[in-house]
């Protein structure tokens, strides 16, 4: 069954940010972008690499009004000691949400059920906190933040554009295509 248009439920979380505990809810991502950066857990392999391409890539997302999250059942004072005792962690500031609960990793359908831990999932949610875009990984393969970053970019567009889509390897200010009724038929 596919994630697209799904609106995403209703949750409040504790998160680590910037050396304080925090409660993000979904009143607070309403009204803008969003990331949700669903990973299996805490003082692991490849999770760290991600989340500090991320970190690398923040300031980017922000400047393109998006906000990341990224996600793992782990509680926020688990996300603190990482935090602490990380290199490649220390890099993050954008909010660390806690799910112990699996609240977020049910609602998004990435929930592993044997193993307690979420699967490697990114969400693009759009301002009316409808997932746009997505992907689901198997764990033992890393994503790539300049990627997830090109999608974020070509979604904002096309919800701009409505009457325009973006080819593969679309960036900022490259052509797009406008689809016309006598093209459908050919598709």
């Amino acid at each position: 069954m596919s994630m697209i248009n799904k609106e995403i439920g209703d949750f409040s979380v504790q998160a680590y940010q910037n050396d304080a505990f925090q409660t993000v809810a979904k009143k607070d991502i309403m009204g803008k972008w969003s990331v949700f950066f669903f990973y299996p857990a805490d003082f692991t392999f490849v999770c760290p690499t991600e989340l500090e391409d991320l970190a690398n890539k923040y300031e980017d997302f922000k400047a393109a009004g998006c906000e990341i999250y990224s996600v793992s059942c782990d509680t926020h004072f688990v996300h603190k000691a990482w935090h602490a005792a990380s290199d490649r962690i220390k890099k993050i500031q954008y909010p660390m949400l806690a799910d112990p609960t699996h609240a977020l990793a049910r609602d998004f359908d990435v929930y592993i059920e044997a193993d307690g831990v979420a699967e490697r999932g990114s969400f693009i949610v759009n301002p009316e906190g409808k997932i746009v875009a997505y992907e689901v990984i198997a764990g033992n393969v890393g994503r790539n933040a300049d990627e997830l970053f090109r999608r974020v970019q070509a979604c904002q567009f096309v919800a701009e554009h409505g009457d325009e889509v973006c080819p593969a390897k679309w960036q900022p200010g490259a052509e797009t295509l406008k689809p016309s009724l006598d093209l459908v038929g050919q598709l």
